[in-house]
Order: structure tokens, then sequence, then C-alpha cells
């Protein structure tokens, strides 16, 4: 399967993730006027009809719903993803040195965008409450049986909803200790209204916490062109570069909504034994950690 990448190709994509410049090392940015010339138009708790659900990209996940749990198919990468995601929410949340098999106990997460629930189960084994929304109901289905069968969660199983998040917090405003948007925000069409619910849903004092590609050439280039058609672990037309969302733009969606960015990790995938790693380059992707503060 990777004998179709070239070695060119390899060589750009780990230039991607280890740049020897610093000059390349630094975030390619876009302005943020594109939504800050929107932000006024709509209160927080109006939101005159917009929504975060796009039906296509629905359509799309829900046809992989049989190979969801296939850690060795195309989605494959999600499953390693865990192996960093959820260590960073755990040390994001937890805030001492001492170490139990369940240090996530008692808190609340919502797993926004859950999909089949790789990322929800892999939290509920630490012991946190974990509660998965999909705008996908074969997905939530899916999660749903596949967490009766696993037995490492028997007695701490997700509860799974189908809905959008702009729905789920009129019901559940301020009410999770963390809420997570793993590899899903890039999929959505109205970013800022998907912001805003996140850190609805959040108490104050909670953490958010992102995954996402970078708005940038090389991460067009690498995630779409190569992984997508080149090498082809991921499937077609599941990214468009448009729907990408660069650090600094989405700082300033969570600034605007009285969080405070704690910290931002640039994120390396490599294909040749599946892994993922953190670096300090986030040219291609990152992760984002940020506090919803309180109240004055």
């Amino acid at each position: 399967m990777f004998a179709k990448m070239s070695t060119k190709a390899l060589n750009t994509w780990r230039l991607a993730c280890y740049p020897a410049s610093p000059v390349i090392n630094r975030i390619i940015t876009y302005p943020k006027w594109r939504y800050y010339a929107t932000a006024n138009l709509y209160s927080k708790d109006e939101n005159h009809g917009r929504t975060t659900l796009d039906s296509s990209e629905i359509k799309m996940f829900s046809k992989q719903m049989s190979e969801w749990w296939d850690v060795n198919g195309y989605l494959k990468s999600l499953h390693a993803m865990n192996k960093v995601r959820i260590p960073l929410i755990r040390d994001g949340l937890i805030q001492t040195s001492e170490r139990t098999l369940t240090p996530l106990q008692d808190k609340k997460i919502l797993d926004v965008g859950c999909g089949g629930g790789i990322l929800a189960e892999g939290l509920a084994r630490l012991g946190a409450n974990v509660t998965g929304i999909d705008a996908s109901e074969d997905l939530i289905n899916l999660a749903r049986e596949h967490s009766e069968t696993n037995p490492k969660i028997i007695n701490n199983k997700p509860t799974y909803y189908h809905c959008t998040i702009e729905n789920h917090i009129k019901t559940h405003k301020e009410h999770y200790d963390a809420v997570v948007a793993s590899e899903v925000i890039e999929h959505i069409t109205d970013k800022q209204l998907f912001v805003n619910s996140c850190v609805a849903a959040t108490k104050p004092g909670g953490r958010l916490f992102f995954t996402t590609p970078n708005k940038t050439r090389i991460s067009q280039f690498l995630t779409i062109f190569v992984v997508e058609n080149i090498i082809k672990i991921v499937k077609k037309g599941t990214h468009q570069y448009d729907k990408f969302i660069t650090p600094n733009e989405l700082t300033f969606l969570l600034e605007r909504n009285n969080c405070l960015v704690e910290s931002i990790y640039g994120l390396f995938y490599n294909p040749l034994n599946n892994s993922w790693h953190f670096t300090n380059s986030q040219l291609l992707l990152y992760a984002l950690q940020a506090i919803k503060l309180k109240s004055l």
C-alpha cells in the first residue's frame, strides 16, 4: 500500500511536520474579519434557523458504518489517534501527579461528533461519564451496539444521543467538565455556531479540546491529495480544504466566547506505522486546549 508513495512525497510529508527552518515553522494565518463580519448578527441564544448539520457529510460518514471498528481499515488512523488525544484530555482535566486506573472518574465529558464511539469508549475506560452526540442516526446506533459488546466499559457505558450540538445545549447548558470535538470542526460549515454551542455546553472553568487539520497549502496537499488519492488510507472526499480552519481563527472564535486558549500542539501522523506524535509544527494538523473562564 505504501509502495505507491514516492520518496519525494514522504520527504515532503516529513518536512511539513519537522521543518528545519523557523520560517517554515510559523503558523500560516488567514484574516479574522471573515468571522468578525458576522459575529454580531446573531445572539448566542438565537440561531435564527442556523444549523451545524451538513447532510452530505452525514451521508458520507454513515456509509462507513461497516468499517468503523476495523482497526486496520480506512479509519485505522482515527483508532491510533486515541493514543495521543486521550492523554491530552486526561492531563488537561487532572491536575495531580497521582495515577489511577480511572483518573477521569466523575468527570462529565461531551464527545461532539462521536461517530461510532471510538473516542467515547476510550474516555469511558478511564472512568469518565461520557456523552456522545452525532447527527448521524446510523452511527449513534452503531456506537450504542458496540458499547454493549465491549467488556472493558461494561459498568460505564457512554450515553449516546442522535442530535446536533446546538440542539443538545437546549437541555445541557454548562453541563460538562469538558467538551471534545476531535476531527469534527473541519466537517462543519457554520463554525461560529459550532464553537458557540460547544462553549455553551461547557461549565465555567471547564475545558474544550479540538483536533483538526490546519488550513495551509501543505495540509491541503498531504491531508487531501496524498492521503486520499495516492496512499489511500482515508476515503476520497473525506476532507474539503474550504472547511479547514487555522489555529488563529479557532482561537478568535473561542476568545469571543469568554475562553482562554491554554495550549496548541502540532500533530504528525506517520502512515508507515500508523502512529501519531506531537510536534512543534502546526502546519499540518493541530490540537488545541482552551478553558472557559468564569463569568464575572
